[in-house]
């Protein structure tokens, strides 16, 4: 037998370890995972900025304020011109948070982002693992603290603010799809009734719904949902919005009135539209302006270019199978056409990363001729492998990796901080073009992936997952 067949048949055949080497293995993965941490915490420590929960302590001090009796948005915070900008709903929501001090509202908020994060990478790598053949933990254990570091999850934490918390509600509708998609499967058989009520999926929308509620922004998930008829979720998100805000009104009408009669259309209470932190199309247009206000018309002609960009290929995306690239495109969008999209917010960046170092290691795979079988097809069904149907260079899918590293290092180092200006004291061309660009680098990056960012057909489909087998089926037999 060649000494290459041996070697192959070695990996194929079971091997037995005995109980030290498995640990061994344990504990070199639990070791590697300590050092990304601890890497992901001195590059928050290197390219992060100070915190101190600045963002918490309006929300504090506004519930404190409102708890004691005071009108909720007349708060303003002590040494700013700051108030609390959410609907009332999310004030009910933060309103338990005036029992404790500040510092340990922060530190919860902190806990309870870091372990959302962690539950929506679980959910959105597994089918990866699953496929590649990696422990889950172990990729998980390293994926948290790469994406806590960079630059979105960071800010979120130290500022107190909760864009990780509503991007997990909006990933479980996401969860939600997959798993109605998935009926009739193993999922049927759980024990209880509520287990089989959430692998149901049936209850997808209502995480959107709750997250629109909070922040009017996640809205344009409804919309996509209606464009690609998705009509249950679309009308569970918006039952649940509608619902939320009703009974919000029933309880605190009074700041319910004030806020969409008022506070809703005063832009102003957030900042200015040029500010560095800005990295919306409406920011990154005032900057090149080099104007305090954002060019409307300007602006307006641009945004409904990105919108019907970013929903058409987001519904080409799902059409394609993969519903986490369409959301994560409409994610996207809504950070671009936001009139404000602080670098907070822009937490979609996340998947955006996974989506590209997926299709850097899926094409390769194909460019070897082991394209996986279609999603959730057994491997005993009949349905052989897929095949690239066309020839691939030996450099299949560097560029997607590269894009992938590229933009983690762009979110990770974020090069608009050392180019920051702010008008009327200093002009954003003080550094020249290169510092206009690295001022603006993580707004060009998010209108460069709704334009581009690609899409893994078949990987993931959140529908007619059962006429995809049935497909693929049919075609074997052919």
């Amino acid at each position: 037998m060649p000494a290459t067949v041996g070697r192959r048949m070695d990996r194929l055949a079971p091997v037995h370890r005995g109980t030290r080497g498995i640990d061994r293995r344990t504990v070199v993965r639990t070791g590697i995972v300590a050092a990304v941490a601890y890497a992901a915490w001195l590059a928050i420590g290197a390219f992060g900025r100070p915190y101190n929960f600045f963002d918490m302590k309006i929300y504090h001090g506004a519930v404190v304020w409102w708890a004691s009796g005071h009108e909720l948005y007349d708060f303003i915070a002590p040494s700013t011109t700051l108030g609390f900008t959410y609907p009332p709903f999310a004030g009910l929501v933060m309103l338990p948070m005036s029992w404790l001090p500040v510092d340990a509202a922060g530190l919860l908020n902190a806990l309870a982002s870091i372990a959302a994060l962690a539950v929506v990478l679980a959910a959105l790598l597994r089918p990866i693992v699953d496929r590649l053949g990696w422990p889950l933990w172990f990729t998980v254990g390293i994926a948290t603290p790469m994406a806590l570091a960079i630059e979105p999850s960071r800010e979120t934490l130290g500022y107190g603010q909760v864009n990780l918390l509503l991007f997990a509600l909006i990933m479980a509708d996401l969860i939600g799809l997959r798993w109605r998609a998935k009926r009739g499967t193993h999922h049927d058989t759980a024990d209880s009734a509520l287990a089989r009520f959430v692998y149901s999926g049936i209850w997808a929308g209502v995480g959107i719904g709750l997250a629109t509620a909070v922040k009017l922004t996640p809205a344009l998930f409804v919309a996509y949902l209606m464009i690609t008829r998705q009509w249950r979720a679309a009308m569970t998100a918006i039952g649940t919005t509608i619902a939320v805000t009703l009974g919000t009104f029933a309880l605190v009408g009074e700041e319910s009135r004030t806020y969409f009669s008022t506070v809703l259309w005063q832009t102003e209470r957030v900042g200015a539209a040029d500010m560095t932190a800005n990295q919306s199309l409406a920011g990154l247009l005032a900057r090149l302006y080099d104007s305090i206000e954002t060019p409307g018309l300007l602006w307006l002609a641009f945004s409904v270019l990105m919108l019907a960009l970013g929903l058409s290929r987001a519904a080409s995306a799902r059409a394609d199978g993969d519903e986490l690239t369409a959301f994560t495109l409409v994610g996207l969008t809504a950070n671009v056409i936001s009139p404000i999209s602080w670098s907070h917010h822009l937490v979609f960046v996340i998947p955006a990363i996974i989506v590209l170092a997926d299709a850097a290691v899926r094409r390769r795979e194909a460019s070897r001729g082991l394209l996986p079988r279609v999603t959730g097809t057994p491997a005993t069904s009949g349905v052989p492998p897929l095949r690239p149907p066309i020839w691939y260079p030996t450099l299949t899918g560097v560029r997607h990796g590269v894009g992938a590293l590229t933009l983690y290092l762009l979110f990770l180092i974020s090069p608009i901080w050392p180019y920051e200006h702010q008008l009327p004291e200093v002009s954003h061309y003080q550094d020249g073009l290169f510092g206009a660009l690295m001022e603006n680098s993580l707004a060009i990056a998010l209108i460069a992936l709704v334009a581009a960012l690609p899409w893994r057909p078949g990987a993931e489909p959140a529908f007619y997952h059962d006429r995809l087998v049935r497909t693929a089926q049919l075609t074997a037999r052919r």
